[in-house]
């Protein structure tokens, strides 16, 4: 083999090789919603929901949120009793809704979590706010039959349907969008 011959075939593979090197180096961002925490409790005649996520959001919902866009996210806890002869009776279903969304004028962001509104200096400190709930009331112990299975479905999301209009028209296809995570947790 000649060498100009060799210098053309090893030259793409010299340049393969030198891109898997730069981005093996650039740090990679895991970006969705993982459970960190999920804990169902018996206290005080309620059953009540602890939890925690760790939010990683992708860059076209970071740049949305930093335009002044309103972002929501919703957690749902629902309370099931196992039935052998048709689908499972729903005992009860709670939920709850979060809205983060920057303030360009005081260059703030803003959770807001029913009638109220608390204020945060940076993105991460107004998630951590929406990432965790703890003694969240799902039901009353009363309403729990001790000798049947129950089990409860969580699940927790960016919820699309709250977005402006213009915005969900284009959400159809993509994916970076769609953030949730969903589990269930069996009762004893």
């Amino acid at each position: 083999m000649q060498p100009s011959m060799l210098r053309r075939s090893l030259v793409p593979a010299l340049v393969a090789l030198l891109w898997l090197c730069v981005l093996a180096a650039s740090p990679v961002r895991a970006q969705g919603i993982e459970l960190v925490a999920l804990d169902v409790q018996r206290d005080d005649g309620e059953l009540t929901l602890d939890f925690e996520v760790r939010l990683s959001l992708p860059r076209a919902v970071e740049d949305a949120m930093q335009r002044g866009v309103p972002v929501y996210f919703v957690a749902d806890a629902a309370l099931y009793r196992n039935r052998w002869y048709w689908r499972d009776d729903r005992l009860t279903r709670v939920q709850r809704s979060w809205r983060v969304a920057y303030q360009p004028l005081t260059s703030n962001w803003r959770v807001g979590f029913g009638g109220f509104n608390q204020s945060f200096a940076t993105l991460p400190e107004a998630l951590a706010v929406v990432s965790r709930s703890a003694r969240w009331k799902v039901a009353e112990l009363s309403q729990l039959d001790p000798d049947a299975k129950q089990y409860l479905e969580f699940s927790y999301r960016l919820d699309t349907s709250q977005l402006p209009s213009p915005l969900q028209i284009g959400l159809g296809g993509q994916g970076e969008w769609s953030l949730g995570i969903e589990r269930t947790l069996r009762l004893d």
